[in-house]
């Protein structure tokens, strides 16, 4: 986040630009680019809708959901303690996403409601042929990147 001060005409005036730096920076950190084609899933009324808008803002499209027969680039699991299991969930995901596409699981971070520990992630995903990265914050939520293994050929 920034504040940039500008002075015209004498006249000293202060543009804070947060929701647009942020923005930037979400989709920046998620390594999401003008484009690419990004499924959502596990929507509910607690998801962050700034980041929400800001991928959307950043793709030039709406998210697709779980009915996209799509090959998708990016897929963003909000899960939550309670949400069922993880590596089903996980085997699922993988279904539409392409040979270098990526998983993001958005986890509620430590202290709100519906936190989930870093530790069922990581042991989630290699059970889902995937491998997890260290988590990123993501304002209120915590983002854990999941990428398939590097091998000429695909295994599900």
């Amino acid at each position: 986040m920034f504040a940039c001060n500008y002075l015209l005409s004498g006249l000293e005036e202060d543009t804070t630009v947060v929701a647009a730096a942020d923005a930037q920076n979400y989709a920046h950190k998620l390594g999401i680019s003008h484009g690419m084609v990004v499924q959502e899933l596990g929507w509910d009324e607690d998801t962050d809708d700034t980041l929400r808008n800001s991928i959307e803002e950043t793709i030039g499209s709406e998210l697709l959901d779980e009915d996209t027969d799509e090959v998708v680039e990016v897929v963003l699991l909000w899960w939550r303690d309670g949400d069922g299991d993880l590596v089903d969930e996980l085997l699922n995901v993988i279904t539409p996403l392409a040979d270098d596409g990526i998983v993001w699981v958005l986890t509620p971070k430590t202290g709100q409601p519906g936190h989930v520990d870093p530790s069922e992630i990581a042991e989630s995903a290699p059970s889902a042929g995937l491998n997890s990265t260290t988590p990123v914050s993501l304002g209120s939520w915590t983002g854990t990147k999941l990428t398939q293994p590097k091998t000429p050929s695909k295994q599900r």
